[in-house]
């Protein structure tokens, strides 16, 4: 009987593990079925795109969590944006058709519910059916980084405050393992201003490539696109103490009462306003250190520790509260703090408001193209306009008071659309001759701009008389800045800028020295760690430029004497003096950056650049003569430079010399037009046309008129002093005349247009100022304000009668 069951049993065994397998396997396939992207979209192997993404689009509204409320709306949410993303990807369709796979190293299976599909497709192993937990959170959905957005916002971030980045992969088990760890350093991290990233190496096989990263769990500091690895056993000290060490060592200068007027003192060294932050803490805390980080292209940062005996002084000159955190900014006054502030529980944000109100000095040198372009902005509109109150100065003893009395006056005007500052003449030579007609000067100049375009262009007025520092200099400074906010157009003069040189930019040599340190620690950290895999580049690198070094000097050694005769260098060829006196003209000139391409009008391009234009476009035609077409037309070019983006706008000129009768033909119409709606055009004709332009509406038959204006100004004249007399009389004569029409003689000048009387004056203008309103005139056609003549029907450039 013992022999007989035991047999049984034997039989049993078998039948009930076969059963317990078909059980399983059922179970399997059925979930493996159920992730099938096809099955999920409710389309067939054969559908097109267009089905997919037909399918996909009715699918996701109707599974989207905020419109469906059922509990596994949001699951089949994700698995319908996933089938898709497999689906709607030709190579990743492929690779599941074949293998099951979405690409080589992502099972599809792994991507829906971070299952494992192995080499065989007959087996299948998915973590839900086990209730395995999930490798990643989803909470650290919004920590994911791609490829094209690490490079576009991560490596520029990178330089104002530190990265933290995390690689990791489904089914890593030690990246399970360290996530406790991870949580709890991003909670105490991320407040304090540390980016935080992660990777999956399974998605992001490109970044993580880019990164030198090849195996999960590793963790990367990022700081000045500069990567690093951690090595140490994960805990969160060891994290925190990670990013401490990614920062730079002298961002935040301990102070007391032997250092703290040295400091102070350095603010025009160093151009920077002084923060000194008070607290208890003997070492510098985590929070200053990054918000140093963050602001240190603006502002020093200085840390007292209120418990040293050393700073007992500073804390009672100040008065400082010991029993909370302090912080406090100085700009040029080293006595009183501009602005204060304490709390309890200082954070972040309340930090970087604090800085990011007090970033620059009352009067800061210019000294960089960044500086500039944030103290004196581009215009973009009316209301946003921006002035800058410019000091051309030196840095010698004898400049000292004026400079003084600059910030004097500049800290007695703080208004919002004002912004003073100073530049040395010797440092920004290129500057200081564009806004001062290239003639250097020996005393100090204000000039008042404003920035037009990025390109460079200003507009620009300078105070006359100099300054000195005087009561005069700052009661005729003031004048001048009421008058410019009364009237704009009061900036007469016009230039094109170069861009700063960067005075604070290190020399080459420290720049050389920085790079071969930061190359050095790098191969030291990848033969510490036998890193090969990212070493092999640096030491390929290093191996070739010795092989090539020593190849030449072995060549050199061996090569024979009559090889190294020198030859005799060509005589160079004559330069016509034409092209020395050109290039002498221009060489004061700043680089074009780009073109303004300017079409003429003839029989041929007269019927589509003017007649037949499309709707909404507008040709801006110049008109000149043979004499004036060198200079007029450089002098257009110039003019409409910043306007020439705009897609419809066109520009021509036409000859008046070729086609002589086409303008007071035009005029003709124009006033016939005029006169049968009812109005009257006062104005008398003009025999010269020439340097006047016309914004011609072919669609809609109407043209606006630019006529010459003299500006009063001659940039290159040298005479300037004893003209002075003669043109202040012209003025006040012009003055003199009816008060009741002054109004309506500053807008037609503003349009272009020149009075009746005194034609002799407009007729004598001289050619480079014939255009010198034009660039206010463009403007205003821009905004649609300018006065428009209408025509029934367009002259014919052949018209006779």
């Amino acid at each position: 009987m013992t022999v007989l069951r035991a047999s049984r049993r034997r039989q049993t065994y078998p039948v009930s593990l076969a059963i317990f397998l078909l059980i399983l396997s059922a179970e399997l396939v059925e979930a493996a079925s159920e992730y099938d992207p096809y099955k999920i979209l409710g389309v067939s192997r054969s559908a097109s795109q267009t089905e997919i993404k037909r399918a996909y689009k009715n699918m996701a509204k109707e599974w989207h969590p905020d419109k469906n409320k059922d509990p596994k709306a949001e699951d089949m949410f994700i698995k319908i944006s996933k089938s898709y993303e497999i689906l709607s990807n030709e190579e990743r369709r492929s690779n599941f058709d074949r293998y099951g796979q979405m690409d080589e190293n992502q099972p599809f299976s792994q991507s829906q519910h971070h299952g494992f599909r192995g080499f065989h497709d007959g087996f299948y192993f998915d973590e839900s059916f086990f209730h395995f937990p999930r490798s990643r959170d989803f909470a650290d959905s919004k920590y994911l980084l791609h490829h094209a957005q690490f490079n576009t916002n991560i490596l520029p971030d990178s330089h104002k405050r530190p990265y933290l980045i995390k690689v990791t992969s489904e089914w890593c088990f030690a990246c399970i393992h360290i996530e406790p760890v991870w949580k709890e350093a991003v909670q105490e991290l991320e407040p304090l201003g540390v980016g935080i990233g992660i990777v999956d190496l399974g998605y992001e096989r490109r970044l993580a490539n880019q990164l030198g990263a090849h195996r999960a769990p590793s963790i990367i500091g990022l700081v000045n696109g500069r990567v690093t690895f951690f090595h140490q056993a994960v805990v969160r000290e060891h994290l925190r103490q990670f990013i401490e060490d990614l920062l730079p060592q002298k961002l935040v200068e301990k102070i007391t009462d032997d250092n703290y007027v040295g400091y102070l003192n350095s603010w025009q060294m160093e151009n920077k306003p002084s923060l000194v932050m008070f607290d208890q803490v003997p070492v510098v805390p985590l929070l200053y250190k990054l918000t140093a980080f963050a602001f240190r292209d603006y502002v020093r940062f200085g840390y007292v520790d209120q418990g040293d005996t050393q700073s007992s002084q500073l804390l009672w000159k100040f008065n400082i509260n010991t029993y909370a955190p302090t912080m406090l900014l100085f700009k040029e006054d080293t006595e009183r703090p501009v602005d204060i502030i304490q709390a309890r529980g200082m954070k972040r944000q309340i930090m970087d408001e604090f800085v990011s109100n007090n970033k620059f000095l009352q009067v800061p040198r210019l000294v960089n193209q960044q500086l500039f372009d944030e103290l004196c902005p581009v215009k973009q509109f009316h209301r946003r306009r921006k002035y800058c109150v410019l000091l051309i100065t030196e840095e010698d003893q004898t400049f000292l008071q004026g400079n003084k009395a600059f910030l004097d006056f500049a800290s007695a005007n703080k208004k919002e659309v004002l912004r003073f500052a100073y530049v040395y003449q010797r440092h920004q030579q290129p500057l200081c001759l564009a806004l001062l007609h290239n003639q250097a000067t020996l005393s100090p100049k204000v000039v008042i701009l404003e920035r037009r375009s990025q390109a460079g262009k200003v507009l620009y007025r300078s105070v006359s008389g100099g300054w000195n520092g005087s009561e005069e200099d700052k009661y005729r400074l003031h004048e001048q800045l009421e008058l410019l906010q009364k009237d704009p157009t009061y900036l007469s003069s016009d230039a094109t800028l170069p861009e700063l040189n960067n005075e604070m930019a290190p020399v080459f040599i420290i720049q050389w020295i920085n790079a071969a340190h930061d190359y050095i620690l790098q191969i030291y950290d990848d033969l510490l760690y036998s890193n090969w895999r990212e070493m092999m580049p640096i030491l390929s690198l290093i191996f070739s430029a010795l092989f090539i070094l020593f190849g030449t000097v072995i060549i050199q050694a061996f090569s024979e004497p009559g090889e190294n005769k020198t030859r005799n260098p060509k005589p160079k060829e004559p330069q016509p003096e034409d092209d020395v006196s050109n290039r002498s003209n221009t060489s004061s000139r700043p680089p074009k950056k780009d073109f303004v391409e300017v079409t003429e009008l003839t029989d041929v391009t007269y019927t589509s650049n003017l007649v037949k234009l499309r709707p909404g476009h507008i040709n801006v035609v110049l008109v000149i003569t043979n004499a004036s077409k060198t200079a007029l037309l450089r002098k257009f070019a110039k003019e409409v430079f910043s306007f020439s983006g705009t897609q419809s706008l066109h520009f021509s000129f036409l000859n008046a010399d070729k086609h002589r009768l086409w303008m007071p033909s035009l005029l003709h119409l124009s006033a016939e037009a005029m006169q049968s709606e009812g109005h009257s055009d006062e104005d008398e004709e003009c025999s010269d046309y020439n340097g006047h332009v016309l914004a011609l509406n072919g669609y809609k038959k109407y043209f606006c008129l630019f006529r010459p204006v003299f500006t009063g100004e001659d940039p290159s004249d040298s005479s300037s002093e004893t003209s002075f007399s003669s043109d202040s009389k012209r003025k006040s004569r012009s003055r003199s005349r009816s008060i009741s029409h002054s109004r309506s003689r500053s807008h037609s000048r503003e349009d272009g247009a020149v009075p009746k009387r005194g034609s002799s004056r407009a007729t004598s203008i001289e050619v480079h100022h014939k255009l010198d309103r034009l660039g206010l005139w463009m403007e205003r056609l821009m905004e649609g304000t300018l006065p428009r003549l209408r025509v029934l029907s367009w002259p014919p450039l052949d018209e006779t009668t």
